[in-house]
């Protein structure tokens, strides 16, 4: 009787097909899943941050940035020393006037933001790229009241200088340094250059092609010798010093031109 019990509720317990038992259920699920990833649609994983939007809510910043964004699709901005200076409202009236007057001696100029390093540094830097129609290269950093001496200068002496030696135009000026933190050597003092009231001069090329070198000519270079004599001597109306070859070992190749406030007006020029 028992024997026929056991075999009437097996014959009534319904038979679970060989792929349906849970263990086969679940390998069933895994490999949909990865043929749905291998040969389904790709799905696209996305930041949690938007990538488009971060980098313009970056506060502005007046120096380098001092830490680095933990995020790794923010991006930090670092701006440039030479960055471009937009308030004009912060410039004194005198900064006001000398701007002016670059402009009416039709100098092209960036301003810059202040400079600070230490002892050195201009508050209200400019940034000469040309003057007229006389190319500065490279672009010369300065104090507004040495860029508008030095227009002037080149303005009204070193081009008519040019025009009346060489029947030709100044086409660039070429300088190997405006302002530069150092100091004088053998002297431990400040050097102008590091207050940008400083430029040198390497040398003047002009519009027929020739390029004057302002290191010493030789004996019979009578031309350039009388070019170089006049670029001391009217450079010494404008500027309070001015240097060249001759002077020292130094200044053997270059006019050192800068507008040193000395006491009672004295002026070096040598």
């Amino acid at each position: 009787m028992a024997g026929k019990l056991h075999a009437m509720r097996s014959a009534a317990r319904p038979k679970r097909a060989p792929w349906t038992t849970p263990g086969r259920l679940v390998a069933l699920c895994v490999v949909a899943v990865a043929s749905a990833c291998t040969t389904g649609d790709v799905f696209e994983l996305k930041p949690a941050v938007d990538v488009g939007s971060t980098t313009a809510a970056l506060p502005k910043t007046s120096g380098l940035q001092s830490l680095v964004p933990s995020n790794p699709y923010m991006t930090a901005a670092y701006p440039r020393m030479d960055e471009p200076m937009s308030p004009v409202e912060q410039l004194s009236a005198e900064e006001v006037d000398c701007r002016q007057e670059l402009k009416r001696l039709d100098v092209a100029y960036t301003d810059l933001a202040p400079i600070r390093e230490g002892q050195c540094g201009i508050e209200h830097p400019v940034k000469v790229t040309a003057i007229g129609s006389v190319q500065m290269k490279p672009a010369a950093t300065l104090s507004c009241n040495m860029a508008a001496t030095f227009a002037a200068w080149t303005e009204k002496e070193l081009v008519p200088t040019a025009r009346w030696r060489y029947f030709s135009g100044v086409k660039t000026i070429h300088q190997g340094s405006s302002y530069s933190c150092r100091r004088i050597a053998g002297e431990g003092v400040l050097s102008e250059h590091g207050k940008g009231n400083a430029l040198d001069v390497m040398s003047i090329e002009l519009n027929n092609g020739e390029d004057i070198d302002v290191r010493k000519p030789g004996w019979f270079a009578f031309r350039t010798s009388g070019f170089l004599d006049s670029v001391r001597s009217d450079g010494c109306d404008y500027f309070t010093t001015v240097l060249g070859p001759g002077y020292n070992y130094d200044h053997r190749n270059h006019f050192h031109f800068d507008v040193k406030n000395r006491k009672n007006g004295y002026r070096a020029c040598r």
